[in-house]
């Protein structure tokens, strides 16, 4: 009997986040779900993740009907699944059981069936109330344990290193191997015990693609012989494994394997389904798709992918037409296939690179990222970090701060590079940067997140954190778990300038403060005044010959005194001090969010308050002046 291969394209969801920084549009994604319809794929990921995040920060949409939309359309077709963090949810705190609870099932009203959850430093007890959740409100339970590597250096062999990398790592010299920490046997113990949760189905997450076909080669039969429910593999092509590993994964019996849609794939994203396809031909394996409705979407998706131009990595470099290309493809680019399933069937992982490296080549899809390689992250880390460095205008830090990730990796206990984990390890690097080039010590400025990750609000870390590291970050040396009772329900105020009406209007809208007070804030304001002008466009209008003494813009006193400037562009959130306070060096003065992240400005002197030169909700730069002191 032929064996079946079945499908989760991540087009809708993992791919853009991976190639576009999220960026795609709900007028975009209405178009090509009709298309969907015909495609019939086992599993579409069409929410969570970055989606409720970004869909309100940058495009000002909900959430909710992205995931109605994609239900009505869907429904019955194609199963749809959404990224969930576990104890992190779509955010990057952790969050209590109550707002787990009312996110999952508000989801699953709304049309989701599959969860995929994991736990970015992969603790199962961060995932548990998840899965039970998941299985009690009717959905299926996906669990993925997330796929990570030993560092290829440790700190201490860092003075063999030369130039620029040398400059980043220290340590005195030791001989001593260290002990392998994430073996065949580490990511398979990890797998059972999701599957002893109540887990319908696992995967193996390798969100920085960094799992290579000879790994993957033994890995994959200990992880179908050790479960009893089907097993998905999920990679990206970043280093320039991903083809190759899903290859020596089907070969090896996976159950489900995740792609996508030409246009989306390849790169920093998952592999492109057509390739897949083409292996699948050749194997005798039959692709649970509808590979004629896939073209269809195929050439729809060349337009959204020119309205994500501004946010597209290889925008002057797109991957040659597969239609073309597969159509006139040379015998010698065929053989390449052959070549390269012979390879993984005797896992000689050096021909089998070769080979597909070969096919992408012909195919324009970009080479390996060394940069992207060497630092081990994802993707989709990688793509967002260009993305909020240029919004920062401060590109130019992006080398350096991808070259300290594995520093502050190793420091903050050899976590996974997964959200929440790759934004603070990210945003963090990006911090240690800028400190080094003030020529200011190592973490002076430090995100919130980091705070809570070195604390052990995050959970337990793959490698025990040197306490004086904790104690260097934290103030306390004790590792301190999360406290649910510390959440506080944010504030849903009435908005007098937009008639009265309360902020979050429904209760899905209120679980949109509680997963990210700050975004969703300014979001809900943004919606509540369209929605008050709307109404007001069929009062009569008020003549005005002069304007409000409200209407009057202040003017700003030129800056006579010492200030205090921003650290790292981003928005501010809440400024804490007051004019006229004292303040000692080391105060808090107000919190600002950069890089998706908080970040608690302290006082860098001492003195009295004169002023803010910055209000709440305010878009500041790199050094701009925002207190100015007496």
């Amino acid at each position: 009997m032929e064996k079946v291969l079945q499908i989760r394209d991540l087009t809708l969801r993992d791919g853009q986040q991976s190639l576009f920084a999220t960026r795609l549009k709900q007028e975009n994604i209405d178009k090509l779900l009709p298309l969907y319809r015909e495609a019939k794929f086992y599993i579409m990921e069409v929410w969570g993740g970055a989606v409720p995040d970004s869909v309100m920060r940058y495009l000002g949409e909900s959430p909710w009907d992205r995931l109605r939309s994609c239900s009505k359309e869907m429904k019955g077709i194609s199963l749809l699944s959404a990224l969930s963090r576990g104890r992190n949810l779509f955010g990057y705190v952790p969050y209590p059981n109550e707002v787990l609870e009312g996110f999952y099932k508000e989801a699953i009203k709304n049309g989701l069936n599959v969860m995929r959850i994991f736990d970015a430093l992969n603790d199962i007890d961060n995932i548990r109330d998840s899965v039970k959740m998941i299985n009690e409100l009717g959905g299926i339970a996906d669990t993925a344990v997330c796929y990570t590597v030993d560092p290829k250096d440790t700190p201490a062999e860092a003075p063999a290193k030369k130039g620029f990398f040398a400059r980043l790592f220290g340590g005195s010299k030791t001989t001593e191997a260290p002990e392998k920490i994430f073996t065949d046997e580490y990511f398979v113990e990890k797998a059972k015990a999701m599957e002893a949760l109540g887990a319908k189905m696992v995967t193996l997450k390798d969100m920085a693609g960094l799992v290579n076909p000879s790994r993957i080669f033994t890995l994959m039969p200990k992880l179908k012989q050790a479960l009893n429910v089907p097993v998905d593999f999920h990679t990206h092509c970043t280093p320039g494994y991903g083809l190759a590993s899903v290859l020596t994964a089907i070969i090896k019996g996976v159950d489900i394997v995740d792609t996508n849609i030409w246009w989306f794939g390849g790169g920093s994203a998952a592999p492109a389904i057509e390739l897949v396809w083409i292996f699948c031909q050749k194997l005798g394996i039959e692709l649970a798709v509808n590979m004629e409705a896939v073209a269809k979407i195929r050439k729809e998706l060349v337009n959204a992918r020119k309205s994500l131009a501004d946010f597209d990595l290889n925008k002057d470099k797109w991957p040659n037409d597969f239609d073309e290309y597969y159509a006139k493809m040379p015998k010698e680019i065929d053989a390449e296939f052959d070549k390269a399933i012979a390879a993984a069937n005797e896992n000689n992982e050096e021909a089998l690179l070769d080979a597909c490296h070969k096919i992408e080549e012909y195919f324009g899809f970009p080479k390996p990222n060394e940069l992207v390689k060497n630092a081990e992250v994802p993707g989709g880390m990688y793509s967002n970090m260009v993305a909020n460095l240029r919004a920062l205008k401060a590109e130019d830090v992006l080398d350096e701060a991808m070259a300290l990730i594995p520093k502050v990796r190793r420091d903050a206990g050899l976590v996974p590079l997964v959200t929440p984990t790759s934004q603070i390890v990210g945003s963090q690097a990006v911090a240690l940067a800028m400190d080094r080039r003030k020529g200011a010590p190592d973490y002076s400025n430090k995100n919130n997140q980091f705070i809570s990750l070195v604390k052990g609000e995050y959970g337990k870390t793959p490698v025990a954190i040197d306490p004086a590291f904790r104690e260097k970050i934290t103030g306390s040396a004790v590792e301190r778990p999360y406290d649910t009772s510390s959440f506080r329900a944010p504030a849903n105020p009435e908005l007098p300038e937009f008639g009265g009406v309360k902020l979050a209007q429904n209760d899905e809208e209120f679980l949109l403060l509680e997963l990210l007070p700050a975004v969703a804030n300014g979001y809900l304001k943004n919606k509540r005044k369209a929605e008050f002008e709307a109404k007001k466009t069929a009062e009569p209008e008020v003549t005005a010959t002069e304007a409000k003494p409200e209407d009057k813009k202040e003017e700003v006193a030129d800056i006579t005194g010492p200030v205090f400037k921003a650290p790292m562009g981003g928005t501010i959130i809440e400024i804490v001090a007051k004019p006229g306070q004292e303040i000692k060096s080391g105060d808090l003065l107000l919190v600002y969010e950069a890089m998706k992240m908080e970040n608690d400005l302290a006082s860098d002197m001492s003195g009295k308050i004169k002023r803010f030169l910055v209000n709440e909700g305010d878009v500041i730069s790199t050094n701009q002046p925002l207190v100015e002191f007496e």
